[in-house]
């Protein structure tokens, strides 16, 4: 069986395989997850929703119509505080339309060098949607604490991994081994929540 995780990001794919193996191990003989490379020829989703929420669905709701296959997307960002909760929605696009992951730290970190440690609060936040073909069968959504630090560490990850930091854990993403992260993460909040809706969804279509 077939379940489409609706991203190009390898490293979003990854951490899916990982919480698919992590939660749900007795159904990964039967299940093969496909990535939106997998089908060059589907459309591009306008991500021109309101909220991660919006976003996720829309996102979902393309790539099952077009595969035929249950899907998962998500749709996830910072919110940092001192920012208004910008870059938000943006995350993947703040400095700019095709901006790359290093590009949006540095403007993150431009856009908060007056800000003191104490009050560069921030969330990562990941909403999950999961999607038949003609049908979004429900969202579910992660939230991630901490604090943004004044310099990127650490070469693990993707995206704000290396400056969003762990209060408790006193380390950025991008410091933690992948397991590490990967249990405790926004993606990983979130698709805990969705567990008991996917191993349903899968046993029934079997």
């Amino acid at each position: 069986m077939d379940i489409v995780i609706a991203t190009q990001n390898q490293g979003k794919l990854q951490e899916m395989n990982f919480l698919f193996n992590e939660y749900i191990p007795y159904l990964m003989n039967n299940i093969s997850l496909l990535s939106l490379q997998n089908f060059p020829n589907m459309p591009k989703t306008e991500e021109d929703g309101n909220s991660f929420e919006e976003n996720a669905i829309k996102k979902a709701k393309l790539a099952a119509d077009f595969s035929g296959n249950l899907t998962i997307a998500d749709d996830s960002g910072l919110v940092v505080d001192a920012l208004n909760g910008n870059p938000g929605i943006f995350s993947a696009r703040y400095a700019g339309e095709n901006s790359n992951d290093e590009q949006n730290v540095i403007k993150l970190l431009e856009n908060l060098k007056d800000i003191p440690k104490q009050s560069r609060t921030a969330h990562f936040v990941c909403v999950i949607a999961i999607a038949l073909p003609n049908k979004i069968v429900g969202t579910f959504k992660g939230v991630c604490n901490g604090i943004i630090g004044m310099e990127p560490k650490g070469n693990a990850g993707f995206g704000y991994d290396p400056v969003f930091i762990r209060n408790d854990l006193g380390k950025t993403f991008a410091e933690l081994p992948h397991d590490v992260k990967n249990r405790i993460s926004h993606r990983a909040h979130a698709f805990e929540k969705a567990v008991p809706v996917i191993e349903k969804l899968i046993n029934d279509l079997k």
